[in-house]
């Protein structure tokens, strides 16, 4: 079976205004890249069940969400995040690209997939918008997961520079998941700290100062690794954020591209006994453009070689 690459155009119509380093170019760059593969399937979002997203954000936070899209200009949720009349759709697909993800998968269409949407959604919490992000697409994917296909052992290995704080708020009182972060610490935005547990034990943060290297990061990584060996997960999520390549503008960590391949394959190595393979993999962080589409890549190369 293949990998398959959930994407839809309404990412290209999300506008966040000039200079705003989480722009549409980040997909098209990604997209033109692997477009030049010929071992992809290539498929568009679902619909999100309205009881999953009521799962993942509070009905009150998913009201004033639907209502505050503007009919023109831009419109700022909080100081980082931004939306303008076709963000809507944008916003909704991202967290619908892991519904088709994970149906393809269990329908046995395809064996892994990658989610190639924006805006990313790691940031966003129970009930706000915060640092790009309107939805928590990996905490969607969990709740649909868990709600429709019965799952118990979700694991979310979450390696955008920065915590996701709001995949950590909607996942840390689920009992069947678990929520593991690499990033850099102290950094936006706060918190992620060895502390923060979760609710049932179901959280491991590895803070790691700035100038992280990639032998560093992988000695940290073990961890990790060791964590789920000893989870057994049954199905594997990526948060998959590129900004810890030592050329992005936002971040100080010094990963090279070819360490996203060696960070997916092993994960994929370590669970790959207990999930069978099922993963799927969602877009977050990473603002150099060739760096971004580089490292995207590279991740791509490991889920196709474990498909």
């Amino acid at each position: 079976m293949n990998t398959a690459i959930i994407n839809s155009d309404s990412y290209e119509k999300h506008d966040t205004g000039n200079g705003h380093p989480e722009q549409p170019k980040r997909v098209i760059a990604i997209k033109e890249k692997l477009k030049k593969r010929s071992d992809l399937i290539w498929e568009k979002p679902s619909s999100v069940p309205d009881d999953v997203l009521a799962m993942t954000h509070s009905k009150e936070y998913i009201r004033n969400l639907n209502n505050s899209f503007p009919q023109q200009g831009l419109k700022f949720l909080d100081g980082d995040t931004v939306v303008s009349p076709d963000s809507k759709k944008a916003v909704f697909d991202a967290a619908g690209s892991t519904i088709r993800a994970i149906d393809g998968i269990e329908n046995k269409e395809f064996k892994n997939a990658f989610c190639l949407a924006r805006p990313p959604g790691h940031h966003a919490e129970k009930d706000k918008a915060m640092g790009f992000c309107c939805i928590s697409n990996a905490g969607v994917a969990t709740n649909y997961l868990i709600k429709n296909y019965k799952y118990k052992r979700v694991a979310c290995v979450d390696f955008d520079v920065h915590w996701g704080n709001g995949n950590y708020d909607v996942m840390r009182n689920n009992k069947n998941s678990l929520y593991i972060s690499t990033h850099q610490y102290p950094f936006y935005p706060g918190g992620g700290t060895d502390k923060d547990k979760g609710d049932f034990d179901n959280s491991l943060n590895i803070p790691l100062p700035a100038g992280t290297n990639s032998d560093e990061y992988f000695n940290a990584f073990n961890r990790v690794l060791d964590r789920l060996i000893n989870y057994k997960p049954d199905f594997l999520i990526f948060s998959a954020g590129f900004d810890a390549h030592k050329d992005d503008p936002l971040a100080q960590f010094k990963l090279k591209s070819k360490d996203f391949y060696e960070i997916t394959r092993r994960t994929l190595a370590a669970t790959n006994e207990f999930t069978k393979g099922k993963a799927i993999s969602i877009l977050e962080g990473g603002y150099d453009l060739n760096a971004l589409s580089e490292s995207a890549n590279e991740h791509v190369n490991a889920l196709v070689e474990f498909n």
